[in-house]
């Protein structure tokens, strides 16, 4: 059995490796309903935690994709889906295809209403600010989301994208119950800059996005000579033990692979699977120092 993981004092519990559902829905796609194949083959993997956003999609003509795509596989699925965890984000817009940073806080309650609309929810388990704006003070952005807390639209709120200084400011207006940034064997700022540890010493739980490198990093992953070795010992492959290594670095944290293809989400949901050995860890800490 597979221990799950706790998003923070949430009181969400969770299997330490959800999807990253974003792949999906951007330019280059599959049709809807291999997507739909894909989220179902996750879940039936082990995944219970889904991680999303509005701007999951193509352009501004397409925002709410990615949610809407998660609410038909949910209602297809053959699981229950009561037992499915649903993160969502706001904070950004996508005019044209770009990626703009937008978390006023006007934005935020309508993207907040667009995408409970488009989960087919009530209330939103998990909602992130995407990220800081530097045109709008973290406090008012913060301060939208701990309102639309207080309208039962969102549960509990998590941050993206931030740094230490971040997390505090955020966290004397409101409980932060999960911070989610970038990390991975070569991307390791998370370690270095204190926020993992940070999470671990305040009850936060930390989501690892692009856990095994993300578009390029993939390759340097695939490629890596202390992943292939590991992996070969295991018979697995090198995008698995860079989630099992992950996962062994810190208990508090959770993992979120993307996939576009069945067989990544089923691999990746396998990954949960490997224990390394604190050899192997020794092994894999030297090739990638994290501090």
């Amino acid at each position: 059995m597979i221990e799950k993981r706790s998003i923070g004092v949430s009181g969400l519990l969770v299997r330490p490796i959800g999807l990253g559902c974003m792949p999906l829905s951007l330019k280059g796609r599959f049709p809807d309903g291999y997507g739909v194949s894909v989220l179902c083959a996750a879940l039936d993997a082990g995944m219970d935690f889904l991680d999303t956003a509005d701007v999951y999609c193509i352009d501004h003509t397409d925002v709410g994709h990615n949610e809407r795509l998660i609410a038909k596989a949910l209602g297809e699925w053959k699981g229950d889906s009561t037992s499915i965890v649903v993160a969502t984000k706001g904070g950004l817009e996508r005019p044209g295809g770009a990626w703009i940073v937008n978390a006023g806080p006007d934005h935020l309650e309508t993207a907040c209403e667009a995408s409970l609309k488009a989960l087919e929810l009530e209330t939103i388990a998990l909602y992130y600010l995407h990220a800081p704006d530097p045109e709008v003070p973290l406090a008012e952005s913060v301060g939208a989301l701990a309102k639309l807390r207080e309208k039962g639209k969102i549960q509990h709120i998590g941050l993206s994208n931030v740094s230490v200084t971040d997390i505090r400011l955020a966290s004397s207006i409101v409980p932060i119950v999960s911070v989610q940034n970038r990390c991975n064997p070569f991307d390791r700022e998370a370690w270095q800059q204190g926020v993992i540890s940070h999470c671990e010493q305040n009850g936060i739980a930390f989501i690892a996005y692009s856990p095994v490198g993300g578009g390029t990093g993939k390759v340097r992953s695939k490629q890596h000579p202390a992943l292939c070795r590991v992996g070969q010992r295991y018979d697995v492959t090198p995008f698995q033990i860079a989630l099992a290594w992950l996962l062994r670095k810190s208990s508090n944290l959770i993992a979120i692979p993307g996939a576009s293809r069945m067989k990544s989400a089923v691999d990746s949901a396998a990954a949960m699977n490997i224990i390394l050995s604190d050899n192997d860890m020794a092994e894999l800490d030297h090739a990638f120092p994290s501090t």
